[in-house]
């Protein structure tokens, strides 16, 4: 078994080559993508509205095409969930990934096509190994099992076409060697009862040789609470001594770091931001001391750039990859090879290189909160919330905020927060996080002005496992469901403040 690892341990490293040559020629990449996606397209429905046989370059394609979102697709999507072919991509579509959203938000329905599963889900994830075991050599990791922490939701048979979570999407289309090197079983794995999820996980792994895990980190700590508890262990690695990676995407981790570095207390854990979503994997972290991430731009995803000014999108301003500029926020837009046109998947970015084209996630476009004009995003959010639970030994878990309005037509932002190690001191939790909220953000300090527009934070603290609990009853329990952590109104927070 050995020589089996270190032989796919070998081919899986060389995969660096490949990355190397795409880094090297971004734009040639994209613009090969482009011209394929049209080509491969022009006979479909869709292309056959937009002309796409007329198009023949970046220009034509963007004045041809218009930007797109969910509601904007949703017509050609139920045509292809109705075994029509030949609607946004050529053929049948088989396969449709239920995308939660945030817990205000219906459900869509995302095409997985057999390109974009293996030309961008599966691809990047071979990269992604493949950039680990170049950083780490020595890595053992491909001798034991990869624990996948994914969604709730089993894979459903809706007419002629299947739907499920990304995740269970995935695992019910993944090679046989990847099947070998991943726990749970496949049962326990597309249970839809994340509560007997938990438990059969924690019963089929726990004796396994696990070297990663990977998932959402607010789901992933529910699965290791429970396991410690359960086994009595103070480290993970009382468990899994080979344990040696944490894969880590979908919210901001830096709230639960200080959480995850509680588990290792023995020896020291590698950690791999992602970027990846049922529409594409768009990004891995590949330097170890450096948080931002390198975009992925040959992997069937071309992409386009709405910059994003005063919490308004410049759609006349958009660009294309070659035309982008370092630390301008950014929405992103993709064209795929699974039947996406020229659509926002709603995340904002910046991008921090150009040699080689690398980002941060900013966050959601909707979550915000700019009712006063001091337009906070989720970015400077993260980071307040993080300084204030550095400056009073914490650890938050969860939140939400929103504006809270004063009859003078003052106001303040109103904060529910749940925490897996409370402040010591309240206070100064409240004062840090208004501090650092305008220390980041030029327009919140100047509406915090003496207090005239904006006054102090209000923060309410919630008790443990309130926001799984308010997740949960939503049906809204795994890892492919979320909070969006800022409002422009009062509904979702006044509807938690009555739960409180």
């Amino acid at each position: 078994m050995d020589i089996i690892n270190n032989l796919l341990s070998i081919k899986i490293k060389n995969r660096i080559k490949l990355i190397q040559e795409a880094i090297q020629n971004p734009i040639e990449h994209q613009e090969k993508i482009l011209q394929t996606h049209i080509k491969n397209s022009c006979n479909t429905v869709f292309g056959d509205k937009h002309r796409f046989k007329k198009i023949t370059n970046y220009t034509e394609y963007r004045n041809l095409v218009p930007i797109s979102d969910y509601e904007s697709l949703k017509q050609y999507i139920f045509r292809a969930q109705n075994n029509e072919k030949n609607i946004l991509w050529p053929g049948i579509v088989n396969w449709f990934a239920k995308s939660s959203g945030t817990t205000q938000e219906k459900s869509k329905f995302i095409p997985i096509t057999q390109e974009s599963l293996k030309m961008c889900h599966f691809k990047a994830g071979k990269d992604m190994l493949s950039i680990y075991l170049n950083n780490y050599p020595d890595s053992r990791i491909l001798n034991g099992k990869s624990l996948m922490i994914g969604g709730s939701t089993s894979i459903n048979k809706i007419k002629s076409f299947y739907s499920g979570d990304l995740s269970a999407i995935i695992i019910s289309n993944l090679p046989t060697w990847v099947q070998l090197k991943r726990a749970p079983s496949k049962k326990t794995a597309l249970l839809n009862d994340w509560s007997k999820k938990i438990i059969q996980i924690i019963q089929e792994t726990h004796q396994q040789n696990i070297t990663s895990i990977s998932g959402v980190p607010s789901w992933t700590i529910i699965i290791l609470n429970e396991l410690i508890k359960k086994h009595g262990i103070h480290c993970l690695t009382e468990c899994w001594p080979n344990l040696e990676l944490y894969m880590h995407g979908g919210i901001n981790f830096d709230n639960y770091k200080n959480t995850f570095h509680n588990y290792f207390k023995r020896r020291k854990i590698n950690y791999l931001e992602l970027y990846n979503a049922s529409e594409g994997f768009f990004g891995i972290q590949n330097e170890p001391d450096k948080s931002d991430l390198l975009l992925l731009i040959n992997h069937g995803v071309f992409y386009e750039f709405i910059p994003v000014e005063e919490g308004l999108e410049k759609c006349d301003k958009i660009v294309s990859l070659q035309n982008v500029k370092l630390n301008i926020l950014y929405a992103m837009v993709i064209s795929t090879n699974g039947g996406l046109w020229r659509y926002k998947i709603g995340d904002t970015i910046r991008f921090t290189s150009i040699t080689p084209y690398k980002i941060k996630i900013h966050g959601r476009l909707k979550s915000f909160i700019n009712a006063f004009g001091e337009e906070l995003h989720e970015d400077n959010a993260n980071q307040a919330i993080n300084y204030a639970c550095e400056a009073t030994n914490s650890i938050a878990s969860e939140y939400i905020a929103a504006p809270f309005f004063y009859s003078d037509k003052s106001g303040c932002h109103e904060w529910v927060i749940e925490f897996t190690s409370p402040p010591n001191d309240l206070i100064k939790f409240n004062e840090s996080l208004d501090t650092k909220l305008k220390e980041l953000n030029s327009d919140y300090e100047a509406k915090r002005f003496k207090s005239i527009l904006l006054k102090p934070p209000i923060i309410h603290f919630a008790r443990k496992n309130f926001f799984y609990n308010i997740l949960k009853t939503k049906n809204k329990i795994g890892g492919q469901n979320k909070i969006k952590r800022l409002y422009n109104d009062r509904k979702f927070i006044e509807e938690l403040i009555e739960k409180l």
